[in-house]
């Protein structure tokens, strides 16, 4: 899928296009309210101790209609505006000479604009005195809040006292929720964001591939995931999308495993769940591979289990189908299977309690998730698959008293002609990694 970029900006990833910022904020304006003012604000810059800060990592709603990855940064919408330069405004960071000697280089008016397709740039420094003019235009204000249904809040963000200032300012305008709009919008990926997402997607197929030819007994977990993000930063990634899981022996039990600090033993599965994020578009990927480079008779039974419920999952990722049915009718299937492995009774399933069912002993967590600017995006849980989602596929099953945990997650993207599995390329058939581990 050929995706263009802007040239002459040096950015560590490929800048994306302006027309899908410009093409985003548009679908945004016909969902407003009349004589409405729509306000995101970037993330803040999160301190360590002392002096220290965290690398910064953008607001994905601001990012998604501006393209802007830059910290002190306001995007204003206002499409009923009287003034045909206020319908869309960016206030940036003003750079300096010390700025420039100790941070480096900051966005120029022109750079943004050339990134957002937004003509109207204005300093920070200028938000007090222009937002009010717009304010005491508008009938409406909409104001951003995180309700992603899995957020654990407790940091305080721009938005939310941004939220407190505003309406101790205009205390008699109607407020609206930005969340809703921009689950509804960001639920369905361009043509560009795919192209993002599957730039993603090989560079974690490469990661993949270079782990199966170093991975042997006695290595260490965090000296896979070294290798892992050595492919990830030479391949222009910047970080990995999520905190990697490297996980051997009795830690592939473990979902959310992620101190990757114990050593790979011969007859051991390894589980690795990791993906890099291009341009701030996520991927995520899952494979469990023998670290002796030969799964036992067990494991591969185990494995092939996963790999046939990842098939069928994936079969089920089509336009009308919900994920209530999804997730029933693949709990059904995985039930299925761990009789097979002699997991579990077939008579006692019979009798169990269909809210408790059995197989959840051994498979405890979703099959599927939203996947785009946040490796857990927005959509909503009750919204009929549309061809245009990008969903995760992970089915697993964890046998704890085998030290046996086998997940297979792959990147989809949902059409009108059947599911596009976006890391195809990436070897999952038990035969083809072993083929791999001991070529």
């Amino acid at each position: 899928m050929y995706l263009p970029f802007i040239k002459n900006i040096s950015m560590k990833y490929t800048p994306l296009p302006s027309e899908l910022f410009m093409n985003n904020r548009k679908n945004l304006a016909k969902l407003l309210k009349p004589e409405s003012v729509a306000v995101f604000h970037s993330s803040d810059i999160m301190p360590t101790s002392a002096d220290g800060t965290r690398p910064f990592i953008q607001q994905t709603d601001l990012f998604y209609l501006s393209g802007i990855d830059q910290e002190e940064s306001i995007l204003v919408l206002f499409p009923d505006s009287q003034d045909e330069k206020h319908r869309e405004i960016l206030f940036l960071k003003e750079t300096s000479e010390l700025i420039a000697i100790w941070e480096g280089h900051k966005f120029t008016k022109e750079e943004a604009t050339k990134i957002s397709g937004i003509e109207t740039i204005y300093w920070l420094s200028e938000f007090d005195s222009v937002f009010p003019i717009l304010a005491y235009e508008a009938q409406n204000i909409y104001l951003n809040t995180n309700e992603h249904l899995r957020a654990s809040i407790e940091v305080e963000t721009r938005d939310t006292r941004f939220i407190k200032q505003c309406k101790e300012r205009y205390p008699l305008h109607e407020y609206e929720r930005l969340a809703p709009l921009m689950h509804h919008l960001r639920a369905i990926k361009s043509e560009h964001e795919v192209a993002a997402i599957q730039i993603a997607c090989d560079i974690t197929a490469k990661a993949f591939r270079r782990i199966l030819e170093f991975v042997k007994p006695g290595v260490w977990e965090y000296e896979i995931e070294a290798e892992m993000m050595h492919e990830f930063l030479r391949n222009r990634s910047r970080r990995a999308a999520y905190e990697p899981i490297i996980a051997s022996g009795s830690n592939s039990c473990v979902l959310h495993y992620v101190s990757n600090d114990h050593q790979c033993k011969e007859g051991d599965v390894l589980l690795m769940d990791f993906g890099c994020e291009y341009a701030n578009y996520a991927s995520d990927l899952t494979r469990t591979i023998p670290v002796s480079g030969k799964f036992t008779e067990r494991q591969k039974a185990v494995y092939n289990a996963v790999l046939k419920a990842q098939k069928e999952a994936i079969s089920m990722l089509v336009p009308g189908n919900t994920l209530k049915e999804y997730h029933k009718e693949i709990g059904l299937f995985i039930e299925k299977e761990l009789i097979e492995l002699g997991l579990l009774d077939a008579q006692k399933v019979k009798e169990q309690n269909p809210d408790k069912p059995l197989y959840k002993k051994y498979f405890m967590h979703g099959v599927s998730h939203h996947m785009g600017l946040d490796v857990h995006d927005y959509g909503s849980r009750h919204r009929k698959f549309e061809a245009g989602m990008v969903f995760t596929c992970e089915p697993g099953i964890y046998i704890r008293d085998e030290q046996i945990g086998v997940r297979i997650e792959n990147d989809i993207l949902i059409t009108d002609n059947g599911p596009v599995d976006l890391m195809k390329d990436i070897p999952r058939e038990a035969e083809e990694i072993e083929e791999i581990m001991n070529g």
